[in-house]
C-alpha cells in the first residue's frame, strides 16, 4: 500500500472514530443528565416527558414513546463505543474500495443500520417497562420490586451465557473484518442491510446483560456503566479467557442469592 493510500485511510479513520466519539459523548451526557434529575426529583424527565416508577394509576399508551427514546438513548450510548472497531472497519473497506473506484457508501449509512437494530430491541425493552408499571413492578427509580423477578433475569442472563448462540454471535462480534468482507453488499442498501444484520449479531449477544437494567435501575448510571464495560470486555479480550462463562456462573450464584434475599439488588 503506497504511502499516500495510507494516509487517506489514515484520516478517514480519525474522522470516523471523532464522530462516533462524539455521539456516544452526547448520549452519555444526556443520560448523566437524566439520571441526575431523577435523584434529585424522584421523577425521569424522559425525551421531555415526567415520569415516575409504580404508582396507582397506569401509563397510557402515549408513554411508549418517551420510553422508547430513553431505551434508544441509553442504547447507542451502551453500544457505539463496542461497535467502534466493527465501524472502523467498514469504514476502512469502504475508503480502499473508493480508492480503487468501486462503489462507495457513506460509513454513517452503515452505522444507522446497526443502530436500527438495538432500536429494535428498545421498542421491547420499553413494552416491557411499560408492562413492569403496569403490574406495579418497578420501584420509582425503575428497579423491579420482586426478588424473585430480578433473581430470575439474572439467572437467565447468566445460563444464556454457556450457550451456543451466545458463543456464535460473540464470535462474530470479535471478527468484524472477516464478516465484512464474507458478506458485503452493494449500494446504500447493501450497506444498511449488512449494519443491520451486524446489529442484529451483537442483539443477539447481549440483549440479556440490557435487560439486566431492570435488576439495579434503568437509569442506575453505575450499572448501566458496568453492562457496558462487560459488553466492551467479551469483544475485545480473546476467546481464552471464557469473560463470558465467568460472568455467566457469577450471574447465577447472584441471582440464587438476591431470590433468596440474600444480596440487596440495587448496585451502588
Amino acid at each position: 500500500m503506497n504511502a499516500g493510500l495510507e494516509s487517506v485511510l489514515r484520516r478517514d479513520r480519525w474522522r470516523v472514530a471523532a464522530g462516533l466519539l462524539g455521539v456516544s459523548a452526547v448520549a452519555w451526557a444526556y443520560l448523566a443528565h437524566e439520571a441526575r434529575e431523577m435523584s434529585l426529583s424522584g421523577v425521569c424527565h424522559c425525551a421531555g416527558m415526567m415520569m415516575s416508577g409504580p404508582d396507582v394509576q397506569p401509563w397510557s399508551v402515549s408513554a411508549l414513546v418517551p420510553l422508547f427514546l430513553m431505551w434508544g438513548e441509553m442504547m447507542v450510548a451502551m453500544m457505539l463505543p463496542s461497535a467502534a472497531p466493527m465501524i472502523l472497519a467498514f469504514a476502512r473497506v469502504n475508503r480502499q474500495r473508493r480508492v480503487q473506484e468501486l462503489p462507495y457508501v457513506p460509513t454513517a449509512v452503515f452505522t444507522l443500520g446497526y443502530l436500527a437494530a438495538w432500536m429494535g430491541f428498545s421498542a421491547l425493552a420499553a413494552l416491557g417497562q411499560w408492562v413492569l408499571h403496569g403490574f406495579m413492578l418497578l420501584s420509582p427509580i425503575m428497579t423491579t420490586r420482586s426478588s424473585g423477578l430480578a433473581g430470575g433475569l439474572l439467572i437467565a442472563a447468566g445460563i444464556f451465557q454457556w450457550t451456543p448462540l451466545k458463543h456464535a454471535c460473540l464470535k462474530r462480534c470479535r471478527s468484524p473484518l472477516s464478516l465484512l468482507l464474507h458478506d458485503w453488499r452493494e449500494g446504500r442498501i447493501g450497506a444498511l442491510w449488512m449494519g443491520f444484520r451486524n446489529g442484529l449479531y451483537c442483539t443477539g449477544c447481549c440483549w440479556l446483560l440490557m435487560a439486566l437494567l431492570f435488576v439495579a435501575g434503568v437509569m442506575n448510571l453505575w450499572w448501566v456503566g458496568l453492562i457496558t464495560l462487560l459488553v466492551l470486555a467479551e469483544k475485545a479480550t480473546p476467546p481464552t479467557w471464557r469473560l463470558s462463562v465467568v460472568a455467566g456462573v457469577v450471574l447465577v450464584l447472584w441471582g440464587i442469592l438476591a431470590s433468596a434475599g440474600a444480596l440487596p439488588l440495587k448496585a451502588a
